[in-house]
């Protein structure tokens, strides 16, 4: 039988087994997972990287034809 793959909860560093056992994985609880997902949210967490421009056209006069947003 395979030896059954542990895991640390990012969250509170419990271990987790990486099971179907562990419906929250890589969380060992649905707590933990919405304590991470709201660090995302209130951007605690980061990915590191250049900074976007504020989405807004560089010549102030300019419209995008037809209601599209440029930045796409």
């Amino acid at each position: 039988m395979p030896a059954v793959r542990t895991v640390t909860c990012p969250t509170c560093n419990r271990p987790v087994e990486w099971s179907e056992k562990s419906p929250y994985r890589p969380f060992c609880s649905e707590r933990c997972k919405l304590i991470d997902l709201g660090a995302w949210a209130s951007e605690q967490h980061t990915i590191p990287g250049e900074p976007l421009g504020d989405g807004q056209p560089e010549d102030p006069d300019h419209e995008p034809p037809n209601g599209s947003d440029p930045s796409k």
